[in-house]
């Protein structure tokens, strides 16, 4: 009988423990809040309401910083798509990952190449999938998809933390939409295309002239000749002119559901996935990063948004992003996840300012800062929207004028999860979380590093004992047209020799007096001039101690074309196949 008692207590306590335990870990899930990120593709700062524009209307984003914090010198660590998101997935530089370019190759330019964000690369997404959470990406991603074979998937989102993935492997070029020409290595393609006319000429010219007699023509010199030309038009032909089946494409997770994209409902295909991403899972923590194809070209959008702003297409597209925002914040609030949920909004980068077409301008507007996407270390291209909305949490209406990084998204987001940031490598990025509740009152970044490609371009210094903010330029690109604001000769700047001018001395600027780096600073003008050019140096010389040699992925191999890697669905190269007609979200 005693016997029989004590093993009843014993069964009472393990269900108390087992229940203690269950209790403790569901207080443990509600604790940790939820994350939605948002990035928007190439919008400009000087495009959105809170940030001085008053010609496009965008209620949605000005409400997150009427109601969250506003950061105004948020820094993008590189001002194109691949790099930018490399650092910010990562919290490193995009050269930590092999992801700095060294010539013309600047992004990842095909779905079938085999280069893109490294396995052993550690992004938050990875981390707070180990702490429990749910994580998807919806859009964009640009980082690679495979390897080594059509299926090994090493690049892809579901790699790298993200449980689920709908959206664009690549993204949204001229090519993904009909009638709007092509940017991919514009100029290649056409030495490709003249050379097989040209051989092609020759051909039937030497074949001419010997059958007229005129000539004796070694027949082995025109079968050379044929296969020669036979191989650059197949070269150009079999990649280039299908780039709209190899690159414009939608996944779901790993399976091809579209090729080629239809651009019609991809707004509200991207609206809906996000809102049913978080309906899944309002029960347990998650993290979305919603990552928008808008406003990058070619311009597409809903026919209700079409001429509705005083901005032209641009501005219209920039309004639907709004709309699209808007609808995500309604979502969490329906959700009631407001108070529990830490939304951020970016953009990957600057404005594309030497993109137009007959229809007038076509890319972003950068405020009074100087350059745009692709430039390197003028502001135009790296200062970015920063906006962080957490009711019950962060303050409303507050504003940060200390320099923070799109790679401070890590160690907040991870900090904020409970996680534990990793200790094998270098991190670039710092909690945001002191700064936005008013804990500290300083940025930790003293000094910030301005890569174009793998060349560092320029240096930010905040002194510890100054609200300046020195910049300093090592070279800056090549302007064309002379005294133009862009290169409109190549549409994006380039980084390496030949199309830069270096600066000895290096060019110098005080941000907090002329953010619009207008007036260089000289010995006479600034008491500091020695001074800051000194810490600039050993400041790049410690930088340059921390980063080691890896791989590059943005090599000419790396990046072409290669038929055995192409995502496709179907059989290759018969690749074709369209999702079923999608419901339009509600108020559309």
């Amino acid at each position: 009988m005693e016997c029989l008692q004590n093993q009843k207590y014993r069964c009472c306590v393990l269900v108390l423990v087992l229940f203690a335990i269950r209790w403790t870990s569901g207080a443990k899930d509600d604790d940790k809040p939820n994350f939605v990120l948002i990035m928007v593709d190439d919008l400009g700062i000087g495009d959105v309401g809170c940030y001085g524009n008053d010609t496009i209307r965008t209620p949605n984003i000005d409400r997150l910083a009427q109601e969250g914090v506003k950061l105004t010198q948020h820094i993008a660590a590189a001002p194109l798509c691949t790099p930018s998101r490399t650092a910010f997935l990562t919290g490193r530089y995009a050269l930590r990952s092999g992801l700095g370019s060294t010539g013309r190759v600047q992004v990842i330019m095909f779905l079938g190449g085999a280069g893109g964000l490294p396995s052993n690369e550690t992004t938050f997404a990875k981390i707070l999938q180990k702490q429990g959470y749910t994580t998807g990406i919806v859009g964009k991603w640009h980082l690679g998809v495979n390897c080594e074979s059509r299926n090994d998937h090493c690049h892809h989102p579901n790699n790298h933390g993200f449980d689920y993935y709908y959206g664009l492997p690549f993204t949204n070029f001229n090519d993904c939409k009909p009638g709007e020409g092509t940017v991919l290595l514009a100029d290649l393609q056409v030495v490709l295309w003249n050379v097989s006319m040209l051989l092609g000429l020759a051909i039937l010219t030497l074949e001419g002239v010997w059958l007229l007699g005129l000539l004796e023509v070694n027949q082995k010199l025109v079968v050379m000749l044929m296969l020669i030309c036979f191989l650059a038009l197949a070269v150009w032909y079999v990649p280039f002119k299908h780039l709209q089946t190899w690159n414009c494409i939608i996944m779901r997770n790993e399976l091809v559901v579209e090729q080629p994209i239809i651009l019609d409902t991809l707004t509200h295909r991207i609206v809906n996935e996000a809102e049913q991403f978080l309906e899944r899972n309002q029960q347990n923590p998650f993290l979305l990063f919603l990552s928008l194809v808008h406003v990058h070209t070619p311009l597409f959008m809903s026919e209700s948004f079409v001429g509705k702003s005083k901005h032209g297409l641009y501005g219209d597209n920039v309004e639907e992003a709004d709309w699209m925002i808007g609808r995500i914040v309604e979502t969490v609030e329906k959700l009631n996840l407001s108070r529990k949920t830490l939304i951020y909004f970016t953009s990957d980068h600057g404005g594309h300012i030497e993109v137009s077409d007959r229809r007038g301008q076509s890319g972003g507007w950068n405020g009074i800062y100087k350059g745009g996407k692709a430039m390197g270390g003028w502001e135009g291209g790296i200062r970015v929207p920063g906006l962080f909305r957490w009711p019950g949490r962060l303050p409303a209406g507050g504003v940060i004028d200390e320099p923070t990084s799109l790679m401070d998204v890590f160690p907040t987001v991870v900090g904020l999860a409970g996680g534990e940031l990793p200790r094998d490598r270098v991190l670039d990025g710092h909690d945001l979380m002191p700064l936005m509740e008013g804990q500290a009152r300083r940025s930790k970044h003293e000094f910030m590093f301005h890569y174009c490609g793998v060349y560092l371009n320029a240096v930010r210094w905040h002194p510890p004992d100054s609200d300046a903010v020195f910049k300093v330029h090592f070279f800056t690109p090549n302007f064309w047209p002379s005294g133009a604001g862009g290169c409109y000769d190549t549409k994006l700047c380039l980084c390496h020799e030949g199309f830069v001018t270096q600066h000895t001395p290096p060019l110098l600027f005080d941000l907090a007096q002329d953010p619009s780096e207008s007036r260089p600073l000289t010995p006479d003008l600034e008491p500091r001039y020695a001074e800051v050019l000194e810490r600039v140096r050993l400041a790049v010389e410690e930088h340059g101690r921390t980063l080691s040699p890896v791989p590059n992925q943005l090599t000419w191999r790396n990046v072409l074309w290669r038929p055995w890697l192409q995502p496709c669905c179907g059989t290759f190269p018969f690749c074709s196949c369209s999702e079923p007609n999608v419901t339009m979200t509600r108020g559309s």
